[in-house]
């Protein structure tokens, strides 16, 4: 039977809690709680996970929610044990993470593309030898990140380190529920190519 592994990337300490970059955090969390299922930590694979149902892409599927206890930049290994226990292929495996080239407020679903230079996702192909995978892409870029395109390298990179794990500001908060529910509509449109 297929099993569609469903994986939101965040950093687990309290003082990303709410940060742009944890998006994938968030969304998992929802995701698991509209199917009434609690994200519980297997210490063995490193992940808070629940199983459940859902439809994806028109057809019903086993799917599991994961939260990696790892850092969003080193979570390729965590995705490579989930993705041994659970027994998925790569194109089983749908990524939701932030995304800096998305305006926020919108969603992207990609398959088999580079990783824009996310370094979450790099590590992810690194470790699974593939990017042959899908992601939920949540954008988070706003007119505060297209100033930092427009410094230095070094500053740029500091100004985009401080972007993403800035908090969510109260206006992004309030329109996390529309994201999310379209990203949700995203998964389970038979419009997409999810059922493999």
């Amino acid at each position: 039977m297929v099993i569609k592994l469903i994986i939101g990337l965040g950093n687990p300490d309290a003082e990303y809690e709410n940060t742009r970059h944890n998006l994938g955090f968030l969304f998992i969390e929802s995701l698991a709680s509209d199917h009434g299922s609690d994200l519980i930590l297997d210490k063995k694979i490193g992940a808070r996970v629940a199983k459940s149902k859902m439809i994806l892409g028109g057809k019903n599927y086993s799917v599991i929610f994961a939260r990696p206890e790892s850092y969003v930049n080193t979570s390729g290994p965590i995705i490579v044990k989930l993705k041994t226990v659970y027994k998925a292929r790569p194109e089983d495996i749908i990524i939701v993470h932030d995304d800096l080239d998305i305006p926020f407020g919108s969603v992207k679903l990609s398959f088999d593309k580079n990783s824009g230079g996310h370094r979450g996702v790099e590590s992810i192909m690194k470790a699974i030898k593939t990017k042959k995978f899908f992601r939920i892409r949540l954008g988070t870029a706003n007119s505060t990140l297209k100033k930092a395109y427009n410094q230095s390298e070094n500053a740029k990179d500091a100004l985009i380190k401080n972007f993403v794990l800035a908090k969510l500001t109260p206006k992004e908060k309030g329109e996390l529920k529309k994201l999310f529910k379209d990203a949700k509509d995203l998964l389970s449109s038979s419009g997409t190519q999810l059922a493999r």
